[in-house]
């Protein structure tokens, strides 16, 4: 399979880069500087581009199959436009080839995942911390929700560096459920599962152990 990862610098999109090419994919990344991209193998493809620009992300959209977009932001409290205007960006360029799969990691908090973190993270941390980072999330899902894309949105409860198990919830129904951890590479390793079966397209699973 051919994989577009975008935001493979760090974090989620740095587990999906190492966990694709373990299996074999062929992956492909878009990075502002390609020269954090550390990783090095022979079904790899970096090439220089920013997710803001439409251009660099149809050029390295094309001819793949699935397009996976792991932004992120550090903490800030300054309004945040990365996601939606990211997603927009991307949106536009699967115009080209419906058929291509996209998959957006937000996080446990977004749309209709509000209130299930946990006391902790539901009070203090996410309205103090994360504020304006989860309002730029949520516009990023409607956007995507509202297109006619083949999309799979993903909500990872709290990250860890922990292992890949291949053992976690994927929960639909989140009446009662209080997110707990997951590492990343489960999350990466949830991303390929779908890719590779995808069931659950059109939904907006919460990933927790």
């Amino acid at each position: 399979m051919k994989i577009l990862v975008i935001g493979a610098t760090r974090g989620i999109g740095k587990a999906l880069l190492e966990c694709a090419l373990e299996e074999q994919n062929e992956v492909r990344v878009l990075a502002r500087n390609p020269g954090t991209i550390k990783t090095r193998h022979e079904n790899l493809k970096v090439v220089k581009g920013d997710i803001l620009d439409s251009g660099s992300v149809a050029t390295a959209l094309a001819g793949q199959d699935a397009v996976c977009s792991c932004v992120g932001v550090p903490i800030t409290f300054k309004p945040v436009t990365l996601f939606s205007r990211g997603a927009a960006r991307v949106l536009q360029a699967l115009q080209q080839n419906p058929a291509q799969k996209y998959v957006a990691v937000t996080g446990i908090g977004a749309g209709d995942s509000k209130g299930h973190g946990g006391f902790l993270y539901d009070r203090i941390f996410k309205p103090l911390f994360l504020k304006t980072i989860y309002e730029d999330k949520d516009r990023e899902e409607s956007l995507i929700k509202e297109s006619s894309s083949n999309w799979l949105i993903v909500r990872p409860a709290g990250l860890t560096n922990g292992p890949r198990t291949g053992t976690y919830r994927v929960v639909h129904d989140l009446e009662g459920v209080t997110a707990k951890r997951v590492s990343r590479l489960d999350v990466a390793d949830y991303i390929l599962k779908q890719l590779k079966n995808p069931s659950d397209f059109g939904k907006t699973p919460l990933l927790t152990y």
